[in-house]
């Protein structure tokens, strides 16, 4: 479990200093530049639009681990924060869970039966 949370923290540092990095040089305008490269029908746009399935994917597997609580929908809704996000989710619930492996990934309450 040491090991998954340290590269959790890894992957938050990367992509945050990454991200401001980004942000610093191009601004924060990533909504257009994903979409237009899925227009482009080329490489980019393909990672593109993998990349947003995995996010949906996950952001899913978040609210149903929730059982679709309010809760729940909000936290899936902020995987759109990307793995800035999802590493300190994963993170935070690692801790609640005591790293039980089960109830991460299925819920405390399915998790424990």
């Amino acid at each position: 479990m040491t090991l998954f949370r340290a590269f959790l923290v890894v992957q938050f540092l990367v992509v945050t200093i990454y991200t401001l990095i980004v942000v610093a040089n191009v601004g924060p305008n990533l909504f257009p530049a994903a979409i237009n490269g899925v227009q482009a029908m080329d490489w980019q746009g393909q990672f593109n639009l993998d990349f947003l399935t995995f996010v949906l994917l996950a952001g899913l597997w978040i609210a149903w681990r929730h059982n679709f609580t309010p809760l729940g929908i909000v936290l899936g809704l902020c995987i759109f924060g990307g793995m800035i996000y999802f590493a300190v989710y994963l993170l935070v619930i690692s801790f609640q869970t005591n790293g039980d492996m089960k109830q991460i990934l299925l819920g405390q309450e399915r998790g424990n039966g």
